[in-house]
């Protein structure tokens, strides 16, 4: 594979036309025959009833189909719940972030109590967004953008710029001058909408519909056992890079996931150090699926070797609490349907994914690192270490992915076969199958087994 930068990287996401050859545009028309939703999900439920050794992969059109698009945004994506931020992104009252999903503008702000609350952006007087680019006119918004970003920052109020009505931070309404004249109107009937939100591990999520059957904690408590050694909730969000990606949530998670493609995509990144034929996936889980990332024996030793002359190999501290083989793999988590991360000896990733369209999200790429990291005299010298690793595999993650959408769109686009290495994929298939007869996986079929039994981590199965 080619070397490309990360300018022309971003440069093939944006530009109208492909310099590059693989980036998919969108609005270009599929050379294949179109699918109804109901023929789309008939052929989701058969690859997901198919026995791994058989799995195949899914017909192209659910990942072009505009229609297949609206109905995962109707019965996935509002019905589950998504992940928007950390807490270490808001951490004093008045703080504040602006998230666009799904085409809801929401506001994420700790409140005069302490709380983490999501409003809507939406005004309840004449439908203007409360936090426009620039936060309205200049010197007419209490609120401040932070480091220079149009989407963070903090304020004590809110104010919408328009007809100046303004809200405490809780969402109520504070003040709406020249409305005494409208009968019947009733300033504690009109705050801003307050969506369903929960902290878990320290990360921020909503529910868009309110009508998650479980809470974040109940639906990933087995996760919760897997990650209590990182304390996430007390780490800190020290990078934040966004991307705006031309392909479908489906091939980035699976890419993700999946690490098959080290051999290939990370020939010279990831693979000499994790090989693909190392990694193995848990037993199949309702809510989420963990996968293990072994570092290869000779690493291993040179671990120990380094760690015995007191020199550090890892980019930040290892964290003490993590141990025994923990301390030598990287876990891969994907809680259904789109919260990514991967925990390491040191830090942990975060992707936040804003599903856009059929062939396009908004992607964040993020790094935690405990507070006793961020306090080390040399954290500069390893934050600038660590990102460059990260963007460097990210990159190589990017091209395939572009490479992959615009495959979808082709006439010599076939269904392949799936190797062991890539299960993840498959169970991916059988949550979207469970959804689609509105419940998860291993709730009404018997769950995929281990590749791994005698390395199952011992916790809830849920």
């Amino acid at each position: 594979m080619v070397k490309v930068t990360e300018g022309e990287i971003r440069k093939a996401c944006s530009a109208p036309t492909d310099p590059l050859q693989f980036s998919h545009r969108s609005g270009t028309r599929s050379a294949l025959p179109e699918m109804s939703v109901d023929d789309i999900l008939a052929e989701i439920q058969r690859a997901a009833d198919l026995p791994f050794v058989d799995s195949i992969t899914l017909p192209a059109q659910a990942y072009t189909s505009q229609e297949f698009f609206d109905w995962e945004v109707e019965n996935v994506f509002r019905k589950e719940w998504l992940c928007l931020a950390h807490v270490s992104q808001i951490p004093e009252i008045g703080d504040f972030m602006n998230v666009d999903l799904l085409g809801e503008p929401l506001l994420v702000i700790r409140d005069k109590s302490g709380d983490i609350q999501i409003h809507s952006r939406v005004c309840p007087h004449r439908g203007m967004d409360i936090m426009p680019p620039g936060f309205g006119h200049d010197g007419h918004h209490p609120a401040e953008a932070r480091d220079g970003k149009a989407d963070c920052g903090h304020t004590r109020l809110l104010l919408c710029p328009y007809h100046s009505w303004t809200f405490e931070l809780d969402g109520k309404l504070k003040a709406c001058a020249e409305m005494q004249e409208a009968r019947g109107f009733n300033r504690d009937e009109w705050g801003l909408k307050t969506y369903r939100s929960e902290v878990w591990n320290g990360f921020i999520f909503v529910n868009l519909d309110g009508d998650a059957p479980k809470s974040v904690a109940e639906q990933y408590e087995g996760l919760g056992k897997h990650l209590e050694r990182w304390n996430l909730a007390d780490m800190e969000l020290v990078m934040a890079r966004e991307w705006d990606c031309p392909f479908n949530w489906k091939v980035l998670t699976e890419n993700f996931m999946e690490s098959y493609h080290h051999a290939g995509a990370h020939s010279k990144t990831l693979q000499p150090m994790m090989p693909a034929k190392d990694t193995w996936t848990e037993q199949e889980k309702a809510h989420y699926i963990k996968c293990h990332l072994p570092l290869k024996p000779a690493i291993r030793d040179e671990i120990a070797a380094m760690e015995g002359r007191g020199e550090q190999w890892d980019t930040f501290p290892p964290i003490p609490d993590v141990t025994g083989e923990d301390r030598f793999e990287w876990g891969l988590f994907l809680g259904f349907p789109m919260f990514k991360f991967l925990v390491t000896a040191d830090c942990a990733i975060w992707y936040r994914t804003q599903p856009l369209g059929p062939d396009r999200i908004k992607l964040t790429t993020t790094m935690l690192v405990p507070k006793s990291s961020v306090k080390h005299p040399d954290f500069d010298a390893m934050l600038e270490k660590g990102i460059g690793q990260a963007v460097s595999f990210h990159l190589e993650d990017m091209e395939v992915c572009m490479a992959v959408q615009r495959g979808y769109y082709s006439s010599g686009y076939q269904r392949g076969r799936l190797s062991h290495l890539e299960m993840p994929i498959w169970m991916i298939q059988r949550y979207l199958a469970a959804r689609s007869r509105g419940t998860w996986p291993t709730l009404d079929r018997e769950p995929a087994a281990s590749q791994r039994p005698d390395l199952e981590f011992i916790g809830s199965p849920a």
